[in-house]
């Protein structure tokens, strides 16, 4: 009992130090909030916030008081804000290995690892000279070769928590600026902790004996997480989220890890983000950390770490001319190295050089790796001197507080950022592919799923699928139970509660297709009102950066083969998105099991027909057959329906153009239909005669010859992709519209759709994004 009251509150403490660590993370969580409050409006992110939040309640302001400083910085309380910050590192290295998106960084390795290293090389060349000049000045003699690493690690590091949360803040993490600094930062970091690792292991026996020691311990647990991972998920195969106790294990396990990595002299850093990047990303365990850990992380553990950051700065050590005339020349070496390598390097590899800029400044953010150094002795039985500790931490945390506001001017001034392909037509075919997939209910999401399967075919075209599962905001009731007395799922009850069981259907269809084709589909929940979850979803797919968006017919294919109306709220949801999306959108008519299947794993190759009429709409579903068209398993034929009285005019031509970019120089000038002629003639001639895809013409005269046409090839194929109209007055489809039923769908999707035509194809109607501006600064581009 003595014991435990010794260490929790020493002799030598006025206060429980416990107390004053859950009184200070408590202060700097207030501030920070209002802080934000206050700077939000000027585009100031959260870490700025709370960087000078922690400022504010440090030495330099509030703990210049005496009574505060003698409550905040208390003899034993260093011990406990040391643990807390280990235990914060731990968790947020770990969930930023998690998310971390490893399709993108296998693709992109070499391009990150350029940028992230042109800045730490020209760095490291200025380190030597600052070494020998803050060695004169603060007479360090002891340990040099662990101070020019401090010096090094404090110039060339770059603190990828702060980048991601800046960036992540500034809503561009989606962007490709966005993804690229994460990801250089992230790789800057790593450097820095293994080359300082490493070279410490090789400094004596015993270190590189613990080094190899630590190194099999974090491979150990990367395999047991596998087929603990595996377990678990099976295990709870009819649950939503793994228990509590299952999840404190897995906790258990990286925490035994992370102490054992650190009494052997290492930091954990590495080890806790390399675990977390190798966990099993499919499955309930992964869904369960990911809930778990993400809101904790940002709300709660990464502004704590900030403002504690901020709180170990202390103003006073700048009254020295001296120390200030140093700090200023060694802040200007990092920034300038900094922009200057980067720069560089971004020449190097055709950066625009405004985006250059915005990586130089983001790469500057300190205040991770940096910190720990600085905090941590060379030697078990040595510590470093009080000046050269508090000299170099003012360095980092001021480096931040100045780089910090003009990395979020930057980006909120950068047109560039907010710039992305919104349609199929005018994107690479071999680029990634962003897609947003909506589900109402569990039975949407197979359809949805095989189109990602189709589109993610091929090695060479990467896809990044995003699903959002809609779900309607039940009205407010009354209710005259107490809240004890309410039960789950009734009124006060958790939003994670709303969907009912579908969330756990949709949960097992989705791992169930990852398992399969890897294919890694982030989901999420969009909980709103009917009136108002159009403008919720359009946002959000504004924020993800998508290409398309998918939804839901509002019928669905019953027993007998006739279509039902399910769901009378899906329709006018689609027609409010299709009015107002921001990018291209499509609406696809599932047949169920007589439809279009999952590519991946099915036995047979399935027959996909493209119908081209021409005009806007009609050359993003051909654009998107493009991406089909690459799956092994898909067997595709494009229709092109011609007039009769054009038969005798050849429009192909053998030569292939140069690039697609000269279809688009023709659209500035040329008329619709000699758009469409360039466009189906590029598509010819690098698919249909390569042998990737079949193309037939089809010559009528009015809309009824065109009914009779399809229905020639209405059981042939399992799935139909069809552009939704912007034909003008065509006689191809004349008298289509008659007994339209469903206008979103157009003229030909709606007869393909109607019970007259009685087809077991599944069909996907798209239209084009309306809005040309943003395609035009991407061809500018």
């Amino acid at each position: 009992m003595e014991a435990t009251e010794q260490l929790v509150c020493q002799p030598v403490d006025a206060f429980n130090p416990l107390i004053t660590t859950t009184f200070q993370v408590s202060c700097i969580l207030v501030i920070s909030h209002i802080f934000h409050l206050l700077l939000k409006p000027l585009g100031q992110p959260g870490p700025f916030a709370q960087l000078l939040a922690g400022v504010v309640a440090g030495p330099s302001l509030l703990s210049r008081i005496k009574k505060v400083a003698d409550f905040f910085i208390q003899a034993s309380s260093a011990k406990y804000y040391q643990f807390f910050s280990f235990i914060c590192r731990m968790l947020f290295m770990f969930s930023i290995g998690l998310e971390t998106d490893l399709p993108y960084l296998k693709r992109n390795i070499r391009v990150v690892s350029i940028v992230a290293g042109g800045g730490s090389i020209l760095a490291s060349m200025f380190g030597g000279p600052l070494f020998w000049l803050l060695s004169k000045v603060f007479g360090f003699t002891s340990e040099p070769f662990a101070f020019y690493l401090l010096i090094l690690t404090v110039l060339a590091n770059s603190a990828s928590p702060i980048v991601i949360r800046m960036i992540a803040e500034s809503k561009v993490d989606t962007a490709d600026i966005g993804r690229l600094a994460i990801y250089s930062s992230l790789i800057n970091e790593m450097s820095c902790v293994v080359a300082v690792s490493t070279l410490k292991s090789f400094t004596s026996l015993d270190r590189f004996g613990g080094a190899i020691l630590v190194s099999l311990v974090m491979l150990a647990l990367i395999i047991v997480n596998k087929y603990l991972s595996y377990i678990l998920n099976r295990r709870n195969r009819s649950n939503r989220f793994v228990t509590n106790g299952e999840l404190f294990l897995v906790m258990f396990l990286l925490t035994s890890l992370s102490l054992f990595t650190e009494w052997m002299g290492y930091t954990a850093i590495t080890s806790c983000f390399l675990v977390g990047l190798m966990f099993p990303r499919e499955g309930k365990m992964a869904r369960t950390l990911l809930h778990k850990l993400t809101y904790a992380v940002n709300t709660f553990i990464l502004p704590v770490y900030f403002g504690y950051t901020g709180f170990q700065f202390d103003i006073s050590t700048l009254f020295n001319k001296l120390t200030l005339a140093l700090a200023v020349l060694m802040i200007l070496v990092s920034i300038g190295t900094r922009i200057v390598g980067t720069l560089a390097a971004s020449y190097y590899l055709k950066i625009p050089w405004n985006e250059s800029l915005i990586l130089a400044f983001l790469l500057n953010l300190k205040g991770n790796y940096d910190l720990i150094l600085i905090n941590t002795p060379p030697r078990p039985e040595m510590v470093w001197a009080t000046d050269v500790h508090n000299f170099l931490l003012t360095v980092v945390v001021l480096n931040t507080l100045i780089v910090a506001p003009v990395v979020a001017i930057l980006l909120n001034r950068e047109e560039s950022c907010a710039h992305y392909p919104t349609t199929l037509e005018i994107l690479n075919p071999e680029s990634e592919l962003r897609m947003l997939a909506c589900v109402y209910v569990p039975r949407h999401v197979s359809g949805h799923v095989s189109l990602m399967s189709a589109l993610g075919g091929c090695p060479n075209a990467p896809i990044k699928p995003y699903m959002v599962h809609l779900v309607e905001l039940p009205k407010k009731r009354k209710s005259k139970l107490m809240y004890h007395q309410l039960e789950d799922g009734d009124q006060f009850s958790d939003e994670e509660e709303y969907g009912g069981n579908d969330v756990l259907e949709i949960n097992d269809a989705v791992d169930s297709f990852t398992s399969g084709t890897k294919i890694l589909i982030h989901q999420s929940k969009l909980v709103s009102s009917f009136l108002s979850i159009n403008e919720d979803l359009c946002n959000g797919a504004e924020d993800m950066r998508v290409s398309i968006i998918f939804l839901p017919f509002h019928k669905h294919q019953r027993i007998d083969g006739k279509m039902e109306n399910s769901m009378e709220e899906i329709r006018t949801i689609n027609q409010k998105v299709i009015r107002h999306a921001p990018c291209s959108v499509g609406i696809f008519v599932d047949r169920g099991q007589t439809g279009f299947q999952q590519p991946h794993g099915y036995p047979s190759v399935q027959n996909i027909a493209t119908l081209f009429f021409g005009g806007p709409d009609d050359r993003e579903a051909l654009a998107c057959s493009k991406r089909i068209s690459m799956h092994g398993q898909v067997s595709l034929t494009v229709f092109r329906f011609i007039p009769t009285s054009s038969r005798n005019n050849s429009w192909i031509n053998d030569a292939s153009h140069q690039d697609e970019e000269v279809i688009m120089a023709i659209s500035n000038v040329g008329t619709e239909n000699e758009i469409d002629n360039a466009f189906v003639e590029t598509f010819y001639n690098r698919y249909v005669a390569q042998g990737k895809a079949g193309f037939i013409e089809k010559y009528v005269s009015n809309g009824l010859e065109t009914a009779a046409a399809l229905k020639e090839i209405a059981e042939m194929y399992s799935l139909f992709i069809v552009g939704k109209g912007g034909r003008g007055n065509s006689p191809l489809t004349t008298g289509l519209s008659d007994w339209e039923e469903c206008p979103e769908l157009g003229s030909v999707g709606d007869l393909l759709a109607s019970s007259e035509m009685d087809i077991s194809g599944s069909i996907l109607v798209i239209q084009r994004h309306r809005h040309s501006e943003i395609d035009r600064g991407f061809l500018d581009d």
